[in-house]
């Protein structure tokens, strides 16, 4: 039978491979199961369940234990995280008894939860600032701030990101639909900057404006898109948190984004458009 691409198993002298599954289509729930001694680090609230062999501590930072920072090191790693919107702490559970055991962890809206493999990106992942869920220990969460300026004037979403650093498996959740998208040297991509979920540090990431006067006043996709350059990977997500939370508060009757999210008329666009 063939194994399914959201579950993996252990592979053979390697030590800091897990065994792992996702269960579930809309609001999945990754299995991490735990050899005695092994850990893995988990963002704060996406815990559902764990073997009672498991043990729970909540730490200061990342959790990757940062040798020879000292208090320091991991106030700097907190920091981090609090820049990123994320909290100051996670929680690491590690399988104190014998045989084997497993943890299990949720994200937190629907969508998708995706395993990568840290080597075989060269180590780096960046992501959006709520994109992490879980990773085996000695991960490091950090920040990746873009460089232009026009990228961090009007960058949006797309300004702080996350940095995952290391060689292990890490959890990332992305919301709706995910599409995975390889450009070749050279080759360009515009995406929503709320879209863009995750891509390879080998990808250049900019912004190029959404078009003429009339896309911007009326197009509902605000002034900017990023624009992505290879050579990389690229992860696309189809329902961004915010785009989702906006729609849920206009519903609700409030001032939410709808389908002019992105226009700068506001509620003169949403009376245009047909939206109240």
């Amino acid at each position: 039978m063939t194994q399914s691409p959201w579950q993996h198993n252990r592979s053979a002298g390697v030590a800091d491979d897990i065994d792992f599954e996702i269960k579930g289509q809309e609001l999945q729930f990754v299995e991490i199961e735990l050899d005695p001694g092994e850990s893995a680090v988990a963002e704060a609230g996406a815990f559902v369940w764990k073997d009672a062999l498991i043990g729970m501590t909540t730490v200061f930072g990342d959790g990757s234990g940062d040798a020879g920072g000292g208090f320091m090191g991991k106030l700097l790693g907190a920091g981090k995280r609090l820049v990123t919107g994320e909290s100051l702490f996670t929680t690491v559970f590690t399988h104190n008894g014998t045989g084997k055991a497993r943890v299990a962890f949720a994200a937190p809206t629907p969508g998708a939860i995706l395993p990568i493999k840290l080597s075989d990106l060269g180590g780096t992942l960046i992501c959006q600032k709520d994109a992490f869920l879980a990773a085996a220990k000695g991960v490091s969460i950090g920040i990746a701030f873009q460089r232009r300026v026009m990228t961090g004037l009007f960058g949006g979403e797309g300004f702080i990101m996350q940095k995952l650093d290391g060689d292990g498996w890490v959890f990332v959740q992305m919301g709706g639909t995910v599409v995975e998208r390889i450009l070749q040297p050279g080759e360009q991509l515009h995406v929503d900057t709320g879209c863009l979920a995750a891509y390879t540090p080998s990808v250049d990431f900019d912004l190029v404006t959404a078009g003429g006067v009339r896309s911007v006043l009326f197009g509902g996709e605000g002034l900017f898109f990023a624009r992505l350059t290879g050579p990389g990977k690229v992860w696309i997500q189809s329902l961004p948190f915010s785009r989702l939370a906006g729609r849920m508060l206009a519903a609700a009757g409030g001032r939410g984004s709808n389908r002019g999210e992105g226009s700068v008329l506001g509620g003169l666009g949403d009376l245009i458009g047909g939206n109240d």
